[in-house]
């Protein structure tokens, strides 16, 4: 047998018996797999394919028809004050991406190398790409973080790839806000961040494109207030990415 066999079935031993004392199970459900199923098993494959299917507008992040769109956005944002100028999701917030995205949420960080692709994949067909100076993970006050022991806005934010963006931690949460699903109507929400953000004496955001991100948009108040507080700080166009959109009945 010459050495290339050997090597090989050495290999294929160590699989093996590597399977045997960890076995292969779903980063989602947690049922057993197979090696070649890839992380998730067939029916979470399934469910993560049909929450990040489908048309959306690139204003709000809302599911919308391309046919339903007036000069590019949808009916719900006409009127509205939004003041970022664009957003890019990997899908709705429903079924598996949901779980993920909550599992992420509770400490399971090596989940980002998934929900990172994910976001790559969303911020690639954003429209906004070729625009982006910073990446600006939206902030958690430092009494959060301090307790939570990281921002998974941030980690996400460091599995994006992108030639020359840098990444930018100069806006910063000023005031501890209650948790935004404590609330229950828009207005709550953006009565509840108004003045919650501030930008660094020193930033390097004057007259540069931000691209904010976060993993869950809901009503949009949060993205909304960061995106009025760069721009009030300098910034000259204000863009967002998420992992999910969750209520498709509000900005």
């Amino acid at each position: 047998m010459d050495k290339e066999k050997i090597k090989e079935a050495v290999r294929f031993s160590l699989e093996g018996f590597h399977h045997l004392l960890w076995p292969a199970i779903c980063s989602d459900c947690r049922t057993s797999i197979s090696e070649n199923e890839n992380v998730l098993c067939g029916d979470c494959w399934g469910e993560l394919l049909l929450c990040s299917g489908g048309n959306y507008c690139r204003r709000c992040g809302k599911d919308a028809s391309e046919y339903g769109m007036v000069e590019g956005i949808c009916p719900d944002c006409q009127g509205r004050e939004i003041h970022f100028d664009g957003i890019a999701r990997s899908g709705i917030y429903g079924d598996s991406l949901k779980r993920l995205i909550l599992a992420f949420k509770k400490g399971r960080c090596e989940l980002d190398e998934m929900l990172g692709s994910l976001g790559n994949s969303a911020l690639e067909g954003g429209g906004f790409y070729d625009e982006i100076d910073f990446f600006v993970p939206v902030p958690l006050h430092w009494t959060r973080r301090f307790s939570r022991g990281f921002n998974q806005s941030l980690i996400l934010a460091k599995k994006l790839k992108h030639p020359t963006a840098k990444i930018g931690t100069d806006l910063v949460r000023i005031r501890r806000t209650i948790f935004q699903a404590a609330t229950s109507t828009t207005h709550q929400r953006i009565k509840n961040v108004a003045g919650a953000f501030g930008v660094r004496l020193g930033h390097r955001f004057e007259g540069r494109s931000i691209c904010l991100v976060d993993d869950i948009k809901t009503s949009g108040a949060t993205l909304n207030e960061c995106a009025k507080t760069l721009k009030e700080g300098g910034a000259g166009k204000v863009f967002a990415l998420v992992l999910a959109v969750a209520d498709q009945h509000a900005i």
